[in-house]
């Protein structure tokens, strides 16, 4: 299936299963609207997966990873190899989003789709790497426009396979040292902001750090000039791969009728290329949190998604995902469990 057949895929909500859904929340033994925004994501879920009364969901963060060409330009705090470090590390279960999400009872899936060593047979890795990391962006386009386009093609297929195993919620989740400079890149392109309003500082990167990364970033875009009205053309010269992967995560589950439940700054970065590939993918985006990186409300704002949380997060690997799931997973019990006033024989309201 090709790209364009998967954005064709993607269908309009219905509302009316909106309104049936609003229906069943109102009848259960509590004052109207109580239970806020859990009310809310019941109701979204139940519109997304076309299921009047959906089982609690089988949950799976993705977690991609790859490196970037441009941490050659000190854009980071942390070294390039700390990127396939955080793999094994994943992969043995002790990075934080493997602690939140044997908290929310989600699987983390690894897919190394661009880093910069060969594993070689690891198990749990799930191997789709397009190349050794991208290209400096700040010399030359991250990567080739087919490079890209089979990056979101690497997103597509492992959310298409996770649907048809049954799994009913997706969270997306990254890794790779200096992927925040791709991020803010992508997000000044796609929502027009000033790089300077989006850019910051990823790993904790001082002040002359943080001024040389926005000078990386304007350099960038001046010398490529990304055309907003093309996706695939933004993600090819300044994104990154794990980028292009959740992009088409996205772009997957929603033709698959699956929420996605987004971390933070980079999985927003990858929202912004996917609800640019299909404006109606918007629909089916969960925002778990805001982060503290910048350019993330800006992000928010653009797809029209509402944070869950606000904790000042900003470590990615889809820690923010799980705790956001976890509170889909508790809506969707809410929805299910709670009983009516009539099958409680409690009194409504005068």
């Amino acid at each position: 299936m090709s790209l364009q057949d998967v954005c064709d895929c993607i269908q309009p909500l219905d509302p009316n299963v909106l309104v049936k859904a609003q229906a069943r929340l109102d009848r259960l033994t509590k004052p109207l609207g109580s239970l806020g925004r859990l009310e809310e994501m019941a109701a979204r879920y139940v519109m997304i997966t076309g299921e009047l009364k959906p089982p609690v969901p089988r949950g799976a963060v993705f977690t991609f990873a790859a490196d970037h060409g441009v941490t050659k330009e000190g854009v980071s705090a942390y070294p390039r190899e700390v990127t396939p470090q955080m793999v094994l590390n994943f992969l043995r279960g002790g990075a934080g989003v493997n602690v939140l999400a044997r908290h929310a009872g989600v699987d983390v899936r690894v897919v190394d789709i661009g880093v910069d060593h060969e594993f070689g047979a690891v198990p749990g890795l799930i191997a789709k790497k397009v190349m050794r990391g991208t290209r400096n962006l700040l010399a030359e386009p991250a990567m080739t426009r087919a490079q890209a386009e089979q990056s979101v093609l690497v997103g597509v297929e492992l959310a298409t396979q996770a649907a048809r195993e049954g799994v009913g919620l997706i969270g997306t989740g990254d890794m790779g040292i200096g992927n925040t400079t791709p991020s803010a890149a992508i997000t000044a392109v796609m929502t027009g902001r000033l790089v300077a309003e989006v850019t910051g500082r990823g790993t904790g990167i001082d002040e002359a750090g943080h001024a040389r990364k926005v000078t990386v970033i304007q350099h960038a875009l001046d010398l490529h000039r990304p055309d907003r009205t093309d996706a695939l053309d933004v993600l090819a010269k300044v994104g990154g791969l794990e980028i292009g992967g959740l992009a088409g995560l996205i772009l997957g589950a929603a033709a698959a009728r699956v929420p996605v439940v987004l971390d933070g700054f980079i999985a927003g970065a990858a929202a912004l290329i996917a609800v640019g590939l299909q404006p109606r993918c918007r629909e089916y985006l969960i925002a778990s949190h805001r982060s503290v990186e910048r350019g993330h409300q800006a992000i928010l704002d653009h797809v029209g998604a509402k944070p869950l949380l606000d904790l000042d997060l900003r470590l990615g690997e889809g820690t923010g995902a799980c705790l956001g799931m976890s509170l889909v997973c508790a809506a969707i019990k809410i929805y299910n469990e709670m009983a009516t006033f009539d099958e409680a024989g409690v009194a409504e309201k005068a």
